[in-house]
């Protein structure tokens, strides 16, 4: 085994993409995240895993605020931007605040949380957070599936 075959086979599950933000001296930044999944309902809590290399890794820490934007079918941009993958204007999208937290506009959904606990993994840290406040919009995802962005069909 080797970390290529891992990467592909990762790259077997589909998954939607998000885009994780807080705001870092009062400026809004966020970063492309697919490693995201809901952990319970009771309290309600979620959890994102942030690698060793990403800016965010050590700005989040128990108590911070963060938010979690799914991304629509038309936001591919935005998360090949917050992947440092291309540069965008200023005006290509535009964050909003979210019960103390910045998310993207027009997201299919957005999600405030606080840090609650986290772990060391490997070379990530698994972030838990508590759910403080929900939007959701209509609209259909955009998924990444085998290193490719891929788009939901109606049969």
């Amino acid at each position: 085994m080797n970390e290529r075959l891992f990467r592909d086979a990762m790259g077997r599950f589909a998954t939607g993409i998000t885009v994780v933000s807080m705001y870092d001296d009062a400026k809004p930044i966020g970063m492309t995240v697919n490693a995201f999944m809901s952990v319970s309902l009771k309290p309600m809590l979620l959890a994102v895993s942030i690698g060793d290399h990403a800016s965010m890794y050590h700005k989040l820490e128990i108590g911070k605020p963060f938010g979690v934007s799914m991304l629509r079918d038309s936001q591919k941009d935005l998360s090949l931007y917050f992947a440092d993958q291309i540069d965008l204007p200023d005006h290509a999208f535009e964050f909003i605040d979210q019960s103390g937290v910045p998310v993207i506009k027009d997201a299919l959904a957005n999600v405030s949380c606080e840090v609650v606990d986290q772990f060391e993994a490997g070379d990530h840290i698994i972030f838990i957070g508590k759910v403080i406040d929900i939007h959701v919009n209509d609209g259909e995802p955009i998924i990444y599936y085998a290193s490719k962005y891929r788009y939901l069909k109606e049969e």
